[in-house]
């Protein structure tokens, strides 16, 4: 991997140590997220986007803002409601007294770092109006279209409890996050450290900036991955397919967002290649929002929502032959 002289400060080793230092700083801050902070990684790095899903109280607000500072970039949080529009989040265009003339006001999607909180509470034009920036890196607006800032990552949230009054995500949005990272409730312990770190002093420090992460975006491409751990991706997609418990497996646009986060993971543990394990330890994330299970699953599963695509995908995962 060829490391320019002017992109020494953001080398592979050097950015290890700095993503861990951040990710250090963010779990102090939000206790337990140390995991979840890794995946928003990943999906940064690779020009995705992360979904998460959770009971209110989770801090999924206070994750994202403070993953957007300890970043240096610029942080804008929607709160979705149903009597949204379109024009709520990507902008209008109004009459310049002055100029005589129309002019664009930007929403506030036209920032590095989005969050759309409770993403599913918004009508499908609205949810459209997002995934258009999310996948376009633009919104149209009267005709023009408007790019968004580079990096733009989008971290969506969704309560899986209240279903009243919602709008499920369709399965083309859904497709466009790279991941659905489930939070659960902290540990007794995690409980505890959230009452301790309410006295802790608050920390300036921040290790990356917008233009560093387009420079290790490039580098993230340059990773290897060799033929058989290609053949390892595809094989793992086309088994969801073919599962006896699957009704609709992964689409083939799946694949190539899997071989980019399997080389940002690989690269946030120091490595230049791929090896068989960065892919295993994301298919839960990747895969539980993009498969949909037959019927009969779903009426034998237990208390657990989540229980039976999460033992399907394992299920997957131990069919398919690794490469060593």
């Amino acid at each position: 991997m060829n490391v320019s002289v002017e992109s020494e400060e953001i080398r592979p080793e050097r950015l290890r140590d700095t993503v861990h230092e951040t990710i250090e700083g963010i779990s102090k801050k939000v206790i337990g997220s140390r995991r979840v902070a890794r995946f928003m990684f990943i999906a940064l790095l690779s020009g995705n986007h992360i979904l998460l899903e959770g009971v209110p109280g989770l801090a999924k607000t206070m994750l994202a803002s403070e993953f957007a500072r300890r970043l240096c970039m610029d942080f804008k949080r929607i709160q979705f409601t149903p009597d949204m529009l379109p024009s709520d989040i990507t902008g209008s265009l109004v009459f310049n007294l002055e100029a005589r003339q129309m002019e664009f006001r930007k929403g506030p999607v036209f920032a590095n770092v989005l969050l759309a909180d409770e993403i599913n509470r918004t009508p499908p034009k609205v949810q459209s109006a997002l995934l258009e920036a999310m996948e376009e890196k633009h919104v149209s607006v009267g005709g023009q279209i408007h790019p968004v800032p580079e990096p733009f990552f989008v971290i969506a949230t969704q309560n899986p409890i209240e279903q009243e009054g919602t709008f499920p995500l369709a399965e083309a949005l859904l497709d466009r996050f790279l991941f659905r990272y489930i939070l659960t409730y902290p540990s007794r312990e995690e409980e505890v450290q959230i009452l301790r770190s309410l006295t802790l002093q608050e920390e300036d420090e921040a290790g990356l900036d917008a233009q560093k992460i387009l420079a290790i975006r490039s580098m993230v491409k340059g990773v290897y991955a060799s033929e058989e751990i290609m053949n390892y991706i595809v094989d793992i997609i086309r088994a969801t397919r073919s599962h006896e418990m699957v009704f609709v497996g992964a689409s083939p646009r799946t694949t190539a967002k899997y071989l980019m986060a399997a080389k940002a993971n690989a690269m946030l543990s120091g490595r230049e290649y791929v090896i068989p394990e960065d892919v295993r330890f994301m298919a839960k994330e990747m895969l539980n929002h993009r498969i949909v299970l037959k019927p009969e699953v779903l009426v034998d599963s237990d208390s657990d929502p989540y229980a039976p695509v999460m033992r399907t995908i394992e299920s997957i995962i131990s069919g398919v032959e690794s490469p060593v």
